[in-house]
């Protein structure tokens, strides 16, 4: 049996990951509150392994800070996913990786992801990864699309496209919520759209 891969991705409305310096937005666009942090730390809390490219990495680790082996934030979601086990596919980033329980791997990222999932005794989550996602998509080894769509639009400062330069997809809805009362998290299966002639 396979792991369970999940490509979990943060968005606007209209479609961006995030958003560029001039923008006032704060981080979550300032929108999450406690129902949405409480969900996430849960969703983040069960054993599972994180899969991460190499510039969303180079990114967690401008975000979080250099790894200890005594790292504690006052933020657990972000203590969680700095502490989580962690595969690091690049054919740029040279070890060792400054980051608590990760592994580098170099090579093509459908081929480690492959491997990973017949491997794998735990699920696997990717978090932002733009690129390699659409990739393992497009390879059909994405189980199911996270997508966490916040109440905001960012046509002026919107950065990152989260599906631009994907293939074309079929979903099919597997779960839906809101979270404090206005974040939506929509949870597909994703299917490579086959045109018909």
């Amino acid at each position: 049996m396979t792991a369970t891969y999940t490509f979990d991705v943060f968005c606007s409305l209209d479609g961006y990951g995030s958003f560029n310096s001039s923008g006032d937005w704060g981080g979550y666009w300032g929108k999450q509150g406690p129902g949405f942090l409480d969900h996430r730390l849960a969703s983040y809390s069960e054993e599972q392994r994180m899969v991460l490219g190499a510039n969303t990495f180079r990114e967690f680790v401008r975000m979080l800070g250099p790894s200890t082996e005594e790292y504690e934030m006052g933020d657990p979601l972000s203590t969680r996913m700095r502490t989580m086990p962690t595969t690091v596919v690049s054919t740029t980033l040279e070890g060792p990786l400054d980051w608590q329980n990760a592994t580098l791997v170099s090579g093509d990222a459908v081929d480690v992801v492959a491997r990973l999932k017949e491997e794998s005794e735990v699920p696997l989550r990717s978090h932002g990864s733009l690129s390699m996602n659409w990739a393992l998509m497009a390879a059909g080894l994405v189980d199911r699309v996270q997508v966490t769509l916040f109440p905001v639009i960012t046509g002026q400062t919107g950065t990152d496209p989260i599906l631009r330069g994907a293939a074309d997809f079929d979903l099919e809805l597997l779960e839906s919520r809101t979270l404090d009362g206005s974040i939506q998290e929509l949870i597909y299966r994703p299917t490579l759209h086959v045109r018909r002639r």
